[in-house]
């Protein structure tokens, strides 16, 4: 008997390394383009990604970084000015993944495939762009792969991103299934914090950038998905009987959960 009924999958970090030489390149070249002089480098960009959104990241960067900066436009034209700002960085962002820069981590290509082939339902979860988050997929998984996922939350189709539960509630709801059913596989603390408040059973594949996160309550922290010839490494939980992701070990990972 199966427990494991569907699997939502983070984007940034998750699927492919796209923050360090995806988002932030992208950000800097819409900075470039849009004649600032601003720069984040990859260790300023792991400060920033501590805020969940890219329109976010940039306030943020303005308040923290740039506080006598003054913005070429009114403090109440300024939601707008770094809405069109973020557009551009989007449109920068489709680029690189045409460039073919992007590629998707281990074992996340064989798992969706593996998990579609099997009838097991696939959703996203994230607080990266829709548009984003559709062409990662059409370039780096498959052309049709966005029709692949029941569901893709993404971007501000909630109010409150990550850590905040609400795009994993959202999800829950659109597909109409308990979260006992469910795997998340997530990459950073704020997301599994996310997910852990909608009840939902994560497995963390870390980065870079979130190797110092706070991993308490995920059911597995392992370093990438794994391939049969490529094993992951366990950094936190229970080493289990194989080194790669597949359904059968998603569902003994819910098995555990329930105690069955």
């Amino acid at each position: 008997m199966s427990f494991l009924h569907a699997i939502i999958f983070d984007v940034d970090g998750t699927l492919a390394d796209t923050e360090r030489d995806g988002h932030r390149v992208a950000f800097n070249r819409a900075f470039a383009a849009a004649g600032l002089p601003w720069h984040w480098t990859v260790d300023l960009y792991g400060t920033l990604l501590e805020v969940a959104g890219g329109k976010e990241r940039i306030q943020f960067y303005l308040d923290c970084f740039q506080p006598e900066a003054q913005p070429p436009v009114s403090d109440r034209e300024l939601p707008q000015w770094i809405a069109a700002l973020h557009r551009r960085k989007t449109t920068h962002y489709k680029e690189l993944l045409r460039e073919g820069n992007i590629p998707l981590r281990p074992g996340v290509r064989r798992l969706i495939t593996t998990a579609r082939d099997e009838g097991i339902r696939l959703a996203i979860a994230t607080t990266s762009a829709l548009d984003n988050v559709l062409a990662l997929l059409e370039t780096a998984l498959d052309p049709d792969s966005p029709n692949w996922f029941e569901v893709i939350a993404a971007g501000d189709v909630v109010p409150a991103k990550k850590p905040a539960p609400d795009i994993y509630h959202y999800v829950l709801q659109a597909m109409q299934i308990e979260p006992q059913h469910c795997l998340v596989i997530e990459d950073s603390q704020h997301g599994l914090q996310a997910a852990s408040q909608a009840n939902l059973m994560t497995l963390v594949t870390l980065n870079d950038y979130t190797r110092h996160h706070n991993f308490a309550g995920a059911a597995l922290v392992i370093d990438h998905l794994g391939e049969p010839d490529l094993p992951f490494r366990v950094l936190q939980g229970t080493q289990p009987g194989q080194n790669w992701v597949d359904l059968m070990l998603a569902n003994q990972l819910l098995k555990s959960l329930h105690h069955l």
